[in-house]
């Protein structure tokens, strides 16, 4: 499982540096940055509360926050692509985390 979790990370980060630096290469690059994160989530499903919201606001204020990088002269832009497809990963671990804690509520309703 450990080899999974890590092949995981690794193609995300990697289909993140490749959507944001060729990003007319693949049209699917969003859908398949939400699919490795839903896998990353269920993996490894987020028990402590407040990590799980941490997540949930990572995943909204992200973005905005990588804004601020196109600034940058030269570098710039593709940082906020690369942190924006990242902020994309982790909106696909935030809702499998959302999806596992609701079951378990309901089941322990």
């Amino acid at each position: 499982m450990q080899k999974l979790e890590k092949a995981v990370l690794y193609s995300s980060v990697l289909v993140a540096v490749i959507a944001a630096v060729a990003p007319d290469v693949f049209a699917y690059f969003p859908l398949v940055l939400v699919l490795l994160g839903l896998v990353a989530g269920f993996m490894r499903p987020i028990e402590d509360v407040p990590t799980r919201v941490l997540y949930y606001v990572l995943a909204a204020a992200l973005p905005s926050i990588a804004d601020n990088l196109d600034a940058v002269p030269g570098i710039g832009a593709y940082a906020n692509s690369f942190l924006d497809q990242l902020a994309v990963v982790v909106a696909g671990v935030a809702i499998a985390n959302f999806i596992v804690a609701m079951a378990k509520g309901l089941r322990d309703a």
